[in-house]
């Protein structure tokens, strides 16, 4: 039965509660908010609009908005380019003039020419909310395959493009996800991955298993794909499958869920044999390379946790013959690939990037010189470092804090890097450092911190400070660019950046001692970045943020629930705060690896005991909040922030205010416009400005 919800000391929409309870290996939890659940239900959408209209009313009328929202419009307005790829005789490049609200797809013969646009996105919906998200070129160039999002989804719809043309084929392919393309060589067709089409409207909820591998023959319809391979018997396994580059295996990357270890199948496509298991256990990381004859290379943690590379000879696949070619450094070894005949490697020291090049027998040749302490970008689809066996050039994307993106080109036989675009930013970056700290944390792990301020600040505990973290599936927080961050060092504000246990930037151990059972120990490392702050005089809880997204937007529910003493202003992002429940929603159950699942009694003691909506304490003074969440989120479904949203209403007893921002059209971020992106960080911006009393924005 539905009852009305006590109003608070702010005036927020009424939120009614129902008399759920669910019982947890006999402890009994409560739900008030479980209908907040349904997305798309009519008292939902009420909801949803009610919480809108309040938010938006209080952003709107903080006086700095106008000026920031010009600012950020200013600065975000320069040419962004990708790295290369070069397939056949063609560069493929993805371009944007500075405020278009997609990427677009161009090609050229030489980089010297004037490009041709190949896919403008743009042209596929009037505001923008349908977006390129994932292509791959046939190996000679001629065709290319192509999917496309709609309002941030993670499904995504394949189509064929003739490069030569410019026209797409009548072919497509629906029901995608996690799933790249791989051609054959002579152009006949491609392998991908995909799901059973989901139920009726619950194609933002409904839990996704049972990827099947599928042969797509140009020409054909998709119903009458081949299936390549598929495992009814364990339904949490995924493929990325990919044809190696001489088109003699297939390789199947076998993952479940998001947990860092996988297994490794191959078929011999020349062969009448199936698909051979090669590495049929879950024990560690396998990151297929390349071939040569039956040799295969891999990167892998195996008995290495900041990685090492391996070769397999499939002729004789026992573990005892398997040789190593790279062993393991003080440094992560993140990617890796061949180009020009040798292994370029890209590893992680001390957060930030390194490049550096070995010969095939694992013989070190030297290191590939990056502009500044910064990071190869990195994609949710791929990491731009692109290069072939055969050619003698590479291409990378690089960016730091106070670095634009940038592109690069590196000739092998010279041995020299060139820039094939450096963006003119109107922004004066010499006027700002940047450096790197550590902060000790509770159990005296060091915790590097990357700090970027303007040149002679003063430590006199006024500074308005934005912390950031994410410290979760083993992936690493780099030195990254962004124009928001931009507007916040010239308002004034310090820049910190904490790396914190959980995520990848020491390698595996790291990464263990920051989950399932030691998840704590990535709240304790953000709060000790925290106190770091606070001691060393750069700020005071007052004038500092907290900020992170999905798994970062987790960390910030917990410190926020843990020590609300500590933060003036908390920025959770599209993030996981139902930890009882995230693993029944679209593809929550592969998050298991990394938090534990309520189903488990031990797992479920963690997990209540730091999950955000379950920690909320009624009567407590909470920091001004600013939940962001998209109503089309299929990946942290939006009923995490909906609820968290509520709950923190409810129990606030400060007069700071506590606002859910719900952006209409659009998913987990990937994909979405330009002018969305815009709006939403001029509000987070605004509220930040407004609630750490930075006066004189």
């Amino acid at each position: 039965m539905i009852r009305e919800k006590k109003l608070s000391r702010f005036k927020y929409p009424v939120t009614p509660t129902v008399d759920q309870v669910d019982i947890y290996h006999g402890t009994p939890v409560e739900d008030p908010y479980r209908w907040l659940e349904v997305v798309d239900s009519p008292q939902t959408l009420s909801w949803i609009a009610s919480q809108n209209q309040l938010t938006f009313s209080i952003l709107e009328d903080i006086p700095a908005r106008v000026k920031i929202r010009q600012r950020l419009t200013e600065l975000w307005d320069f040419p962004k380019a990708s790295a290369p790829r070069k397939r056949g005789g063609f560069y493929f490049q993805l371009r944007n003039t500075g405020l278009q609200n997609q990427d677009v797809l161009y090609i050229t013969e030489s980089l010297g020419d004037e490009p041709r646009l190949l896919i403008d996105p743009n042209l596929l919906s009037t505001d923008g909310t349908v977006a390129l998200t994932v292509w791959e070129a046939s190996k000679d160039g001629h065709y290319l395959a192509y999917a496309t999002s709609q309002s941030g989804s993670d499904w995504h719809t394949w189509h064929i493009r003739d490069v030569h043309t410019g026209q797409d084929l009548p072919d497509t392919i629906e029901w995608c996800k996690f799933s790249g393309a791989s051609w054959l060589p002579d152009n006949s067709g491609f392998f991908y991955s995909r799901y059973e089409a989901p139920v009726a409207d619950q194609t933002f909820e409904e839990a996704n298993y049972n990827q099947k591998i599928f042969f797509h023959r140009l020409g054909t319809l998709q119903s009458e794909d081949t299936l390549v391979y598929e495992r009814p018997d364990q339904k949490e396994w995924g493929f990325d499958s990919r044809v190696s580059e001489n088109g003699k295996y297939l390789v199947i990357h076998v993952w479940q869920g998001t947990d860092v270890r996988n297994r490794f199948f191959y078929k011999d496509m020349e062969s009448t044999q199936g698909i051979i298991e090669l590495v049929p256990e879950l024990e560690a990381n396998y990151q297929f390379i390349d071939h040569d004859g039956s040799v295969f290379y891999f990167r892998t943690d195996l008995d290495a946790p900041r990685g090492r590379v391996i070769a397999i000879d499939i002729q004789t696949p026992q573990k005892d013959h398997w040789k190593t070619i790279i062993p393991e450094s003080s440094d992560v070894l993140e990617y890796i690939i061949i180009a020009n005949h040798q292994f370029v490697a890209l590893y992680l020291h001390d957060a930030h990037h390194t490049l550096k090049r070995f010969t095939m027998d694992g013989s070190y040749l030297g290191e590939i010189p990056l502009p500044a302490m910064g990071s190869i970008i990195s994609t949710n689809v791929d990491i731009s470092l692109n290069g072939n066996r055969e050619d003698d050039e590479l291409f990378f994307a690089f960016h730091s804090f106070a670095y634009p993106p940038s592109t690069f080109r590196y000739e092998f036989d010279s041995d020299r890097v060139h820039v094939i675009d450096l963006p003119a930013i109107h922004f004066d970056f010499d006027l700002f450092q940047t450096d790197q700290v550590f902060a000790t944390s509770r159990d005296g792990t060091r915790i590097p911190i990357f700090l970027v301020h303007r040149k002679g600040i003063q430590k006199d505990h006024t500074n308005p400070t934005l912390l950031y973290g994410y410290g979760g599936f083993n992936i690493p927080v780099t030195p990254t660019f962004m124009v928001s961050r931009l507007v916040w060092l010239e308002s004034g504000g310090i820049l910190a950046v904490a790396n914190l246990r959980g995520g990848g930037e020491y390698g595996e151990q790291w990464h263990q001692a920051g989950s399932l059972l030691n998840k704590q120990n990535g709240f304790d490392d953000m709060i000790a970045a925290a106190e770091y702050l606070i001691s060393s005089g750069y700020t005071q809880p007052e004038r500092l943020a907290i900020e992170g997204r999905s798994n970062g937007g987790l960390l910030v529910g917990a410190c926020l629930t843990q020590r609300p003493d500590l933060f003036g202003v908390a920025l959770p992002a599209v993030g996981v705060l139902d930890m009882l429940r995230f693993h029944k929603f679209t593809i929550g159950w592969a998050w298991v690896s990394d938090y534990g699942s309520a189903d488990d009694p031990q797992q479920f003691e963690v997990l209540l005991r730091y999950s955000p909506l379950h920690n909320l304490k009624p009567g407590t003074h909470y920091p001004a909040t600013l939940i962001t969440t998209g109503d089309h989120d299929d990946r942290v479904v939006p009923g995490h922030s909906f609820k968290f949203a509520a709950a923190l209403q409810a129990a606030q007893a400060g007069v700071a205010p506590t606002l859910i921002r719900i952006q209409t059209k659009a998913g987990h971020g990937f994909g979405k416009p330009t002018a969305i992106l815009i709006e939403e960080q001029t509000d987070i911006l605004s509220f930040m400005v407004k609630y750490l009393n930075m006066d004189k924005v």
